[in-house]
């Protein structure tokens, strides 16, 4: 069993000292899915959502998000993002709206709980915007699909 990097020998909570790590390049791609009734999938496509364009919003949301993913996530270290892109890719069949968000900074640790907030907070703001229209909507399948850099390497997350 792996050791926990985040416990010290007494099992005090700590952050990973990773002053000893060179910057490379890291990039982290993570996804989570919106469903919801078809009328309101309907709004937010045809932009008629009284609160406005819900998803440019909910990507400035996922773009702040990721920004200060370490004032939310205790031991998270403070990184030097260079980018992020947050996409929505809708389906008509399943009333949905993946989300999918890119992260990539030139750092000492990994971007990976940077993509998996954006992710959730943006699909947290799509909730938000439609919630009067519809508070049956789920949020679900958040999931990191890729990362790179760092010690451990490439990750691609199975198909399956």
């Amino acid at each position: 069993m792996k050791k926990f990097t985040h416990i010290d020998e007494q099992g005090h909570v700590r952050m990973v000292d990773v002053s000893g790590k060179k910057p490379t390049l890291r990039v982290a791609i993570a996804r989570g899915v919106v469903s919801m009734s078809q009328e309101t999938f309907e709004k937010i496509l045809d932009q008629t959502v009284k609160k406005g364009n819900v998803l440019e919003t909910a990507r400035i949301a996922g773009i702040m998000a990721a920004k200060k993913t370490s004032e939310l996530i205790p031991m998270c270290h403070p990184l030097n993002i260079t980018h992020i892109a947050i996409d929505f890719f809708p389906d008509k069949v399943k009333n949905s709206i993946r989300i999918e968000a890119a992260v990539r900074a030139i750092d000492q640790t990994g971007v990976e709980m940077e993509a998996l907030t954006a992710v959730s907070v943006a699909g947290l703001t799509i909730y938000d915007m439609c919630k009067s229209y519809d508070r049956s909507m789920t949020i679900s399948d958040i999931c990191l699909l890729e990362k790179s850099g760092g010690k451990s390497g490439l990750f691609v997350r199975n198909a399956g």
